[in-house]
C-alpha cells in the first residue's frame, strides 16, 4: 500500500503535496496564455481556479491519482500527477512547468521521479502519457525518461474553438524498461 501523501526529493525540487498556501503560486503560472496553450483550462486564471485546483487535488484518492506540486526555491513551479488503474497495474501521468522555468530540465527531473516512485509504490507494469502532437517540448520529455512512442490518437481532444480537433501522442514505458 502507498505511503500517505510522501515528499520526493530530487536534485533540485521537492514534489509534495499540494498546500493551500500554493494557490498564488499556481495562479501566477496558470494565468500565461502561452503555457495554456495545451490545456484545457479557463483563461484568464483567476484564484478562483487556483484554489478550485488545490481543493480538488486534496479531494482526490491519493492512492488512485497523487498530485505533485513541483517545488523549487519555495515556489511552485508547476504540478505532476497520475491516475493510477490497480486492476491493469498501469498509470497515466500528466505534467505542467512554468513557462519561466521551461528549458531547464525540471519537467524531465520531476517525471523521472515520479516514475520511479510509482513503479514501487503501486507495482505498476506500465506508465504511459499523452501529449497534443504539436507539444514537442512534452514529447521530448517522455523520451529523456525512456518512454516509446506507442502511437498516435487521431482526432482525441477538442481544441480552443470548437471546430478544431487535436491529435494526441502516446508514450509509454514498461517497468523492465524503466529497470534496466
Amino acid at each position: 500500500m502507498p505511503d500517505e501523501h510522501p515528499t520526493l526529493q530530487t536534485e533540485r525540487l521537492t514534489l509534495r503535496r499540494f498546500r493551500l498556501t500554493d494557490v498564488d503560486d499556481v495562479v501566477a503560472f496558470a494565468n500565461d496564455e502561452e503555457w495554456q496553450r495545451y490545456l484545457p483550462l479557463p483563461f484568464p486564471y483567476e484564484r478562483v481556479h487556483g484554489e478550485q485546483f488545490v481543493a480538488e487535488s486534496f479531494l482526490k484518492d491519493w492512492k488512485s491519482h497523487p498530485t505533485f506540486a513541483i517545488v523549487l526555491d519555495d515556489t511552485v513551479i508547476g504540478g505532476i500527477n497520475l491516475s493510477v488503474d490497480k486492476r491493469r497495474q498501469t498509470a497515466e501521468m500528466g505534467y505542467s512547468i512554468a513557462r519561466k522555468h521551461w528549458g531547464n530540465g525540471y519537467a524531465t527531473e520531476a517525471t523521472h521521479a515520479v516514475v520511479n516512485w510509482a513503479f514501487e509504490e503501486f507495482c505498476l507494469a506500465k506508465i504511459h502519457a499523452v501529449a497534443i502532437v504539436d507539444n514537442k517540448r512534452s514529447w521530448r520529455v517522455m523520451e529523456r525518461i525512456g518512454m516509446t512512442k506507442e502511437g498516435v490518437l487521431r482526432s482525441e481532444v477538442p481544441g480552443t474553438d470548437s471546430s478544431q480537433r487535436h491529435d494526441m501522442v502516446y508514450y509509454g514505458i514498461l517497468r523492465e524498461e524503466w529497470e534496466r
